[in-house]
């Protein structure tokens, strides 16, 4: 294919913070395909960076620095147990950052086999978790961990204590250097569905902090090794828009004439209304959805061959006001948007991580996963709490097995490693099943897991194939665990249909975890402990083996959010910021239920955290709150009896 933009050479970036175990793939998926089109693009990971900066012991050295430099008076309790145990800390950094990447594993039996003031690692406020396991599924051995791990497992107990080690860490920089700090929600705050762009104008005008320099420095160094002409932040979460923009600040000082763009997650669902022009201080153009095609109209735009009046989906500053520009050009086929490269990123510098013991839970944090669509898009996209009319959900688009072994042999080569997180909205039963029939039938060995809906076509005949492709994991929304508000939400499955399917794959030595919602229009006190009552019999039918809880939120693009009268509730009128609108997705409503759910919720968490540890299975429900609610009404039999029916065959 021609030059897309001849001469123009693009650098596209992760900001801080997305996740420390593996690249989020919007930079990969980007680069792979300017590439395809003839253009001269590479990438690199700022947010990995500036966390291996600051976990170093030169990073810590300068952390003890800035915390000296405070009054005594203003040191929190784990400021002052960080500075006096400064020596442990900085002794142990760089041997525990090798150990988390691979590079020095014998490490693990130095760190597993000591604790307490004696242990190789410092322990802070982090590691009296371990207290609470002793007292809870480790009540009575002298090792609180033994529950977990055994006598074998050193490897995971020493991650998981170095991971604990290394929040501490944060807790102090948080504490002492920047409030907003986290390893993966940095500065969260200051962005999301934030009406007004001030709150990040204040910050961006604010002294640069430690690590605000450390980004700085960092980007330099970038900008000196690739030479770029075009700057992409992909920004694919809230918590990481300001380090976003930090970046495009120092670029746009060390170089006036380097072309920024800003996109990605975060843009498409918050941005879509954006009027602020200041945003527009720090970067050239903002663009919405699917990167490629604006991408392809913006660099052919800033090398003089397209005009303005033709960007696809795209915002820019035009006479101090924003515009909108939407040529109408059709996006780029799925099947043409090559292959994921990521060439550029430090393969072996990223760190695995086990923030929680339940096997299931540490995907998420554990191992670098290549990242991979099956599809653009949700083949359903009904369900009422997600953003359906949007591109990422709305615009559905597949492409076929043979293509998608190709760019998984591809990623393999490149790579070396065979492990796939498939990242796909819901991933299509038709779709997984040729793909599992492609890899079986060249060969191909590898370990995914990915998202779906538990609906009736996974049978357990599909369940077996699908882990005999190597399929470890599945996750996917029982959501409400209600069929009355499942039928309301839309979501086209029922609890007893959920139940078959997930022991359909629990059967075949497939870990499963269910995304789990509270809080939705109408859901009552009632139906919230049935909810509870039906997870814990899935729990001990064997049917998941991990959860997580969500709050539910009403987001303008959500059918509640465009039609709250089909489901019961007022939406409040959006808070109003100074200056022209910046962000618009989350939206507050009054329920005329009435229901507490805040006070519901911790009784939720505190149930799941103990199901997911095998125990409290035989409890009543109830027990988990600590004021009364009324009894659960499902029968207590009820998931037994849904598993004694058979599949229906699709």
């Amino acid at each position: 294919m021609p030059d897309a933009a001849p001469g123009l050479r693009v650098l596209a970036v992760i900001p801080p913070m997305t996740q420390l175990n593996t690249p989020y793939p919007s930079t990969a998926y980007l680069t792979g395909f300017l590439r395809s089109r003839g253009v001269d693009a590479q990438q690199c990971d700022l947010a990995l960076a500036l966390v291996l900066t600051l976990l170093s012991r030169t990073g810590l050295q300068a952390v003890r620095d800035e915390l000296l430099a405070t009054e005594p008076a203003r040191r929190t309790p784990r400021v002052q147990a960080f500075l006096e145990r400064f020596e442990a800390y900085a002794g142990s950094i760089d041997r525990v950052i090798a150990f988390l990447q691979g590079r020095d594993p014998t490490l693990a039996h130095r760190i597993a086999q000591s604790s307490g003031s004696g242990g190789f690692l410092p322990e802070g406020e982090r590691f009296r978790a371990l207290d609470a396991y002793a007292a809870g599924v480790g009540a009575g051995d002298a090792d609180p961990l033994a529950w977990a791990f055994g006598s074998l497992g050193t490897t995971e107990r020493a991650r998981h204590q170095a991971t604990l080690y290394l929040n501490d860490i944060a807790d102090v920089v948080k504490d002492g250097i920047d409030p907003r700090f986290e390893f993966v929600r940095y500065a969260e705050k200051l962005a999301a569905s934030q009406a007004s762009f001030e709150p990040l104008a204040q910050a961006l005008a604010a002294p640069p902090t430690l690590l605000d320099r450390w980004l700085q420095r960092l980007l330099h160094e970038a900008l000196a090794a690739h030479d770029p002409d075009v700057l992409l932040l992909s920004v694919p979460f809230p918590g990481a828009v300001y380090g976003a923009l930090r970046i495009a600040q120092a670029a746009r000082s060390a170089r006036p004439g380097l072309r920024i763009a800003l996109g990605g997650g975060f843009v498409n669902t918050e941005l879509r209304e954006l009027a602020e022009p200041r945003l527009f201080d720090h970067v050239d153009a903002v663009t919405l959805d699917a990167g490629e095609r604006p991408l392809l109209a913006l660099l052919e735009h800033w090398a003089g061959r397209r005009g303005a009046q033709r960007l696809v989906r795209t915002f820019t500053r035009v006479d101090g006001a924003v515009r909108y520009t939407n040529w109408a050009e059709p996006d780029v086929p799925f099947a043409e948007v090559g292959t994921p490269t990521w060439d550029g990123l430090p393969l072996d510098r990223y760190l695995s991580l086990l923030d929680l013991l339940n096997p299931m839970h540490r995907l998420w944090s554990d191992g670098r996963w290549n990242k991979l669509t099956i599809a653009h898009g949700c083949y359903w996209k009904k369900c009422s709490f997600c953003d359906v009319g949007l591109d990422y959900i709305g615009r559905y688009e597949t492409a076929g097995a043979e293509l998608l072994v190709d760019r998984i042999e591809a990623i393999v080569a490149e790579t070396g490693q065979t492990g796939f997180h498939f990242v796909d909205e819901a991933a299509p039963p038709k779709a997984l099943k040729a793909l599992a029939q492609e890899l079986l039938r060249r060969g191909t060995r590898i370990s995914w897991w990915g998202n779906v809906r538990f609906e009736k076509t996974f049978t357990p005949e599909l369940a077996e194939l699908l882990a005999d492709s190597g399929c470890i994991a599945i996750t996917g929304g029982l959501e409400v665990a209600s069929d009355r508000l499942l039928e309301l939400m839309q979501k086209g499955v029922t609890v007893d249909q959920v139940a078959r399917v997930t022991k359909a794959f629990a059967d075949q030595g497939v870990l499963v975890h269910a995304y789990l919602m509270y809080g939705f229009p109408t859901q009552t006190e009632q139906d919230t402990v049935d909810a509870l009552e039906l997870v814990r019999q899935l729990f001990a039918a064997g049917c998941l083996h991990s959860g997580f809880w969500h709050r539910f939120v009403c987001t303008v693009h959500s059918p509640v959010g465009l039609r709250p009268q089909d489901y019961g509730v007022t939406l409040h009128p959006l808070p109003a910021g100074p200056g022209p609108l910046f962000a618009k997705n989350d939206v507050g409503f009054t329920d005329p239920t009435g229901t507490d759910h805040d006070a519901l919720g911790a009784g939720l968490k505190k149930a799941l955290y103990n199901y997911m540890h095998g125990l409290g299975l035989d409890e009543d429900v109830r027990v988990w709150w600590d004021f009364p609610v009324p009894k659960a009404r499902v029968a207590r039999r009820r998931i037994e009896r849904a598993l004694m029916q058979p599949s229906v065959p699709v």
